[in-house]
């Protein structure tokens, strides 16, 4: 009987010390995101880029796939037209002439005469399953400059960012080169809400805090391919050398490359083609990723809560079939579960009180992503939204378990309204169009899901 009796206490003292141990560890990445945040963002100095001539910087290629009227889509693209950069070209892709989005490109490119900006069409090119690969493959191909910068249509970034960008993937030479070179500058998403709702401002905590601070940590440690592809910066010369396999290849420094299909039509069988450039870049060419102190200003509309349970669903299950370890992992990451977790091993070790572990631990975390929040805005949060930012944030962590439960068991997707299957290796192929299922349920319940966030539809 006292040989039970210690057995129990004995695994009751390694959970607990082990949900310590994990709470420890898991603000330590919290704390990495949130001091990153800090050094990186709160000072955007200005290139020496910005004001050279174009015969002394690289050449840049912008491309901006386009569907529809997304949310402050002039804006977005103006911001594009106005960088302080004196070499580049824009591209701005749609599947056909009438695309709603190119009156608005028209207005803009008389508005700015001396900017070199086109109009690529893509008049039924498919190379895969991906809609937004086949939108960009016309510019792809005939864009003049090997920098290739792609941004969605719903990203606004400030005049300084591609000069700054520009600085870190084609560094001046030194005498001690670093031992990986980089092949992907990125910008972490911040989001504004630009017409209120619930599911936008749920979104917007989401985006701002959790999502940053993590996404911010991971690519601080730089110990694994992190990458949102709302605005990227790589070279064309080093895609086409990679063909998502995630083999690495031999001499790669020398020229070395996969046989087979490469470039980015290499990457149009994947509905996450951004994370899977990034990560074949990684693994496959050995070279690194590195954010800018610029942030992808990001815009949401009208947004519902189903809308933002939708498409929180959909991109778990997508990078479930990529990263399948770290998914699984995802709940105990979260506020609620690990603070759960660590209170009870406290209470259990040092005989802590659960409620006094929590209060503490919710407002502290709370203060953490008010932190990160002010470092990626350039300023702190308003007074004025504070309440109201509180309350999405609460929204948020309640329902970030739920999600996470429904989007494990399923692997259909749905994405600018077509249903998508994600398979074992991160591909995807069309499923059949019934709309059943519970994302059927949810975009019924709500407007249509977009993997933008404006439907694409005019309203009268």
């Amino acid at each position: 009987m006292a040989s039970e009796s210690e057995s129990r206490h004995v695994l009751k003292l390694a959970l607990a010390s082990a949900s310590v141990v994990w709470y420890i560890s898991l603000w330590t990445i919290g704390m990495i995101g949130c001091v990153a945040a800090r050094k990186r963002y709160r000072l955007r100095p200005r290139s020496p880029l910005a004001s050279a001539p174009a015969s002394s910087v690289p050449g840049v290629s912008i491309i901006r796939p386009l569907k529809g009227l997304d949310t402050n889509l002039y804006e977005n693209l103006e911001s594009t037209f106005m960088q302080e950069y004196a070499n580049f070209e824009l591209w701005f892709c749609v599947d056909d002439e009438d695309d709603q989005a190119l009156p608005i490109v028209r207005d803009l490119m008389a508005k700015y005469p001396n900017v070199n900006a086109r109009i690529a069409i893509r008049n039924g090119l498919t190379v895969g399953v991906n809609p937004k690969v086949n939108n960009l493959m016309t510019a792809y191909r005939q864009a003049a400059h090997d920098i290739l910068w792609v941004l969605d249509s719903n990203v606004m970034v400030d005049v300084g960012t591609l000069a700054r960008s520009v600085d870190i993937l084609s560094p001046p030479s030194t005498a001690h080169p670093p031992k990986h070179r980089i092949g992907v500058v990125h910008h972490v998403p911040f989001a504004y809400v630009s017409k209120p709702s619930l599911g936008s401002y749920v979104e917007q905590a989401f985006l701002n805090t959790n999502h940053a601070k993590m996404y911010i940590a991971i690519n601080t440690v730089a110990v694994e391919s992190c990458v949102v592809g709302k605005s990227c910066l790589y070279r064309k010369s080093d895609l086409e050398r990679v063909d998502g396999s995630f083999r690495p290849i031999a001499n790669a420094e020398n020229g070395g490359q996969q046989p087979g299909e490469r470039g980015l039509e290499a990457f149009g069988r994947f509905l996450a083609e951004d994370n899977m450039i990034a990560g074949a870049l990684w693994h496959e060419l050995g070279l690194r990723h590195d954010l800018s102190c610029d942030v992808a200003h990001n815009a949401i509309g009208d947004m519902t809560l189903m809308d933002y349970i939708a498409r929180r669903i959909r991109w778990i299950r997508v990078r479930k079939r990529m990263v399948f370890a770290a998914t699984m992992v995802e709940p105990f990451t979260e506020s609620i579960l690990a603070g759960c977790l660590a209170s009870l091993g406290l209470n259990y070790l040092l005989g802590i009180p659960p409620w006094l572990f929590l209060l503490l631990h919710f407002l502290v975390w709370l203060y953490v992503d008010f932190d990160v929040y002010a470092s990626l805005a350039g300023y702190p949060m308003p007074t004025a939204i504070r309440l109201q930012f509180i309350f999405a944030w609460i929204v948020r962590e309640l329902l970030a378990l739920p999600i996470w439960f429904v989007a494990i068991v399923g692997n259909v997707v749905v994405w600018r309204g077509t249903r998508y299957e994600v398979l074992q290796n991160g591909e995807v192929r069309k499923a059949s169009q019934d709309g059943g299922g519970l994302l059927g349920w949810l975009r019924r319940r709500g407007r249509k899901s977009a993997d933008y966030y404006e439907p694409l539809e005019v309203r009268e």
